[in-house]
């Protein structure tokens, strides 16, 4: 396996106080771009994918210029999977999305998730154990994690190595579609920090 290391960006996060694979998925109401309150619950009985994410990461960079991230969701959310993308940086931070800087990152990127979910106080991601941008979470139709860590099995920002990598996401998100038993539940998340307001 390929590993890069800069120390100022990557962040390879132990999963030991990580959500158990079987829990209940903890609800949660926020706002999206367009300041609708958004719920877990609304989309009960699918499902769902939590994308933990901040544009300006490069790790999010290399899945979202290379096209990666938005195929996938658009992949799946034509399959009637709920892709909800969520920014818990503090409002001070860089890495938080505005719904104007959001929408215009979405538009630039192609992202296609179906939702794009502002966490400012970080209450969400802290309660989901969110450590990084990206940061994946997969939730079945009755409403239990499927799914947690890396979107994929190389921890860095090039590009180029997407083509070697094992998706975790993907091979879930098929493994669930066709009721057969997910090969891998849970990866160590690679990415930058997410930038908790405390």
């Amino acid at each position: 396996m390929k590993l890069f290391i800069s120390a100022a960006l990557i962040c390879l996060s132990s999963v030991a106080n990580a959500l158990n694979i079987g829990d209940t998925a903890p609800n949660f109401t926020l706002k999206n771009a367009y300041d609708k309150d958004i719920s877990l619950t609304d989309y009960k009985g699918k499902t769902i994918v939590l994308e933990w994410y901040a544009h300006n990461c490069p790790f999010v960079q290399k899945h979202y210029k290379s096209g990666n991230m938005p195929a996938l969701q658009k992949y799946y959310t034509n399959k009637d999977v709920v892709w909800l993308s969520i920014n818990s940086s503090g409002a001070d931070h860089p890495y938080f999305h505005n719904n104007e800087k959001a929408l215009e990152y979405a538009k630039t990127y192609g992202t296609a998730s179906t939702e794009l979910l502002k966490d400012p106080t970080g209450e969400v991601g802290k309660a989901y154990k969110a450590v990084t941008t990206p940061h994946m979470y997969i939730i079945t139709a009755e409403g239990k994690l499927a799914y947690q860590g890396a979107i994929d099995s190389i921890p860095s920002f090039r590009q180029e190595d997407l083509k070697e990598a094992t998706n975790y996401v993907k091979e879930a998100l098929d493994a669930i579609s066709t009721h057969q038993k997910i090969k891998t539940t849970q990866t160590r998340p690679y990415g930058c920090s997410v930038k908790y307001a405390d």
